[in-house]
């Protein structure tokens, strides 16, 4: 299948998934994770009608995108990998989203960063639903303090949470936690949910889901 008619598929799959939870197609955004995707690929799926896609890894997104986005100045890219401090003037010039703010010297760093270049982007706070302590996120016992600092002390704009699973475990508990911890932040947003579980999350009230594999195919290398 081409990228196209991939595409065409997740799109189908999203919306039956919308109708089944009583929701509408147009309540969940599609994020195409483009990382580790080349110009070619992404083309494709630009030319289909995709405009917001997702990227892990700060210096592949500035290597890839600035000549996309001068043929394409309306997508919109978002950071959905863990990001270090040193490397947020790059992001903050590059992102249009981040999704994994995940500790106060993170958030810091962004706020000022964004009042710096005037560039005030939506933030998700990622929270690390399964306690796995190799992966970034707020423990979800911090998560509502850990919101309220980032509006209330860094000034961001915390557009909402985001989780990923730990692999080989049932999503869906990971899933409706997020979206009552994002209830109670007072946060609409929930980005949750991959190529293998984005119908479960749209059940579960996902309004992003990030998916890579389902549009692109298998991973690409380097």
């Amino acid at each position: 299948m081409s990228v196209a008619e991939r595409l065409a598929a997740v799109r189908a799959e999203i919306a039956a998934a919308a109708e089944a939870a009583g929701r509408a197609a147009s309540d969940v955004t599609l994020v195409a994770v483009s990382k580790t995707q080349p110009a070619e690929a992404i083309e494709e799926a630009i030319a289909a009608g995709q405009r917001i896609f997702g990227e892990n890894r700060v210096q592949e997104a500035m290597a890839k995108w600035p000549a996309i986005r001068a043929r394409h100045p309306d997508v919109i890219v978002h950071m959905i990998g863990h990001l270090q401090t040193n490397k947020v003037e790059d992001a903050v010039a590059t992102f249009d989203v981040i999704e994994t703010v995940d500790r106060p010297k993170l958030a810091g760093r962004l706020a000022a960063e964004m009042a710096k270049t005037g560039r005030r982007l939506p933030c998700y706070v990622e929270v690390n639903t399964g306690a796995e302590p190799q992966k970034g996120g707020v423990a979800p016992a911090e998560a509502e303090a850990f919101v309220r600092r980032c509006v209330d002390t860094d000034g961001l704009d915390v557009a909402g949470l985001m989780c990923i699973p730990p692999a080989g475990e049932e999503p869906s508990p990971h899933f409706a936690l997020l979206a009552e911890l994002a209830r109670r932040a007072g946060v609409p947003g929930l980005s949750m949910g991959m190529s293998a579980d984005y119908a479960i999350a749209i059940g579960l009230g996902a309004t992003h889901v990030r998916v890579g594999t389902a549009i692109f195919g298998p991973r690409r290398t380097s």
